[in-house]
C-alpha cells in the first residue's frame, strides 16, 4: 500500500483575520465574519461548480498552513477546559496535528467571477487568511445534523457572557470603515464577544492591553472583568517605505 499522498489546493482563501490571535475557536460563532475562497487554476472551471449555489452551507477541508507540522502533539489544552487541562489531540480539532488539516462549516453566500478570478463568497468563517484549501463539499443537513451525538467536553456551544463597549474614537473609525468593510462594526463586536483571550487568564486581570487584526486594520482594546473596552482602531503599514 503506498503510503505518500500528494495534495494540491484547489484555492486560497483571503480572510479578514490576517493573524492566527483573534480567530474564532469554531466557525459560525462570528456570522460576520467574511473570506473569499479563490479558486485556482485548472480547477476554476465554472462547470464544476455547477449547482453549488443550490447550498447554503459548505464544508471546507484545508491546510493549517499557520502551524509547523513538525510540532505535533499527543496531548493539547483545549481552551473550553479552561486552557490548562490537557487532552488527546485526536479527541479535539486543533491544529497541532501529524497531518495539519482542518474542516470548517460555513456559509456560501455567492459563486461568482471576479476580474477573470472565479471566487466563493463566504461568512462565519474561522479560518486565517491564505490559508490552501484543499476541497470544499456541500453540506447535507439530512446526514450532518446527526440527533442524538454527543459533544464530549464541547457538548454546548460557549456563551458570549461580555459586553463589548467602544469609545466615541472608534465607534466613529468603525462608521467610516463600513464603505470598505461592510459589517465591520459586527465583525468587531462578535469577535471580540467570544473573547479571544488565552483562556487559562479568565477573569484575571494582570492582563488588559491586547491587539487583534482585522483585515488591515489593528483593533486596541482593554478587558476588565466582564467587559471589553475597544479603545482605538489603527491602520497597519505592512510596506516599508522606499
Amino acid at each position: 500500500m503506498d503510503k505518500d499522498f500528494t495534495f494540491h489546493p484547489i484555492g486560497i482563501i483571503h480572510s479578514c483575520f490576517s493573524e492566527k490571535f483573534g480567530i474564532p475557536r469554531q466557525p459560525g460563532l462570528v456570522p460576520a465574519a467574511r473570506a473569499t475562497l479563490e479558486i485556482l487554476p485548472p480547477y476554476d472551471r465554472e462547470e464544476a461548480f455547477r449547482g453549488l449555489k443550490d447550498f447554503s452551507h459548505l464544508w471546507l477541508v484545508f491546510v493549517f498552513h499557520g502551524i509547523d507540522k513538525r510540532k505535533w502533539q499527543p496531548t493539547v489544552r483545549p481552551p473550553r477546559l479552561g486552557g490548562n487541562t490537557r487532552i488527546g489531540v485526536f479527541a479535539t480539532r486543533s491544529g497541532f496535528r501529524p497531518n495539519p488539516i482542518g474542516m470548517s462549516s460555513v456559509v456560501l453566500e455567492d459563486v461568482r467571477r471576479d476580474r477573470k478570478k472565479l471566487v466563493l463568497e463566504l461568512s462565519g468563517i474561522d479560518v486565517l487568511d491564505q490559508t490552501p484549501v484543499l476541497d470544499i463539499k456541500p453540506y447535507l443537513p439530512y446526514a450532518d445534523i446527526i440527533p442524538g451525538a454527543v459533544g464530549g467536553f464541547a457538548a454546548d456551544p460557549p456563551r458570549a457572557s461580555l459586553s463589548i463597549e467602544f469609545t466615541e474614537n472608534a465607534r466613529q473609525a468603525c462608521r467610516l470603515l463600513e464603505n470598505s468593510y461592510p459589517g465591520f462594526f459586527d465583525l468587531v463586536n462578535q469577535a471580540l464577544r467570544a473573547d479571544p483571550r488565552p483562556a487559562y487568564l479568565g477573569n484575571r486581570s494582570d492582563r488588559t492591553e491586547f491587539g487583534l487584526r482585522l483585515y488591515d486594520r489593528n483593533i486596541r482594546w482593554s478587558f476588565r472583568p466582564g467587559t471589553i473596552v475597544v479603545d482605538s482602531i489603527e491602520t497597519v503599514f505592512t510596506d516599508r517605505p522606499d
